[in-house]
């Protein structure tokens, strides 16, 4: 232990000698800080494209619902249009019917 620490006091004071490139310590810090700003701007910029493609997606959907509920809302109307001729003929044959057997009997 007591070489331990021995050994250490001497890089210490060592490090701080002119034999030493003073820039050294520095470069670490600021490679380890590159590599983590390039790392965390990939990630933010794959964040952004994986929110942009599902916006796109979502829009894409809404309109692709928007269009189907108008074919569901337009099928209705034409049944329901349907629907009321349909009804109105068989109105018009009640009514004609009883004529009918009024003028075969008369």
């Amino acid at each position: 232990m007591l070489l331990w620490v021995f050994l250490l006091m001497i890089l210490t004071f060592s490090s701080g000698s002119h034999c030493s490139p003073p820039s050294l310590p520095l470069r670490m810090p600021r490679y380890a800080d590159a590599i983590f700003t390039n790392s965390y701007r990939k990630v933010l910029g794959q964040l952004s494209a994986r929110k942009l493609l599902q916006d796109l997606m979502s829009r894409q959907q809404g309109e692709r619902n928007q269009e189907q509920g108008a074919k569901v809302r337009l099928g209705r109307q034409v049944d329901s249009m349907w629907a009321d001729q349909k009804q109105m003929a068989l109105d018009s044959i009640l009514v004609a019917l009883p004529q009918k057997q009024r003028n075969s009997q008369g």
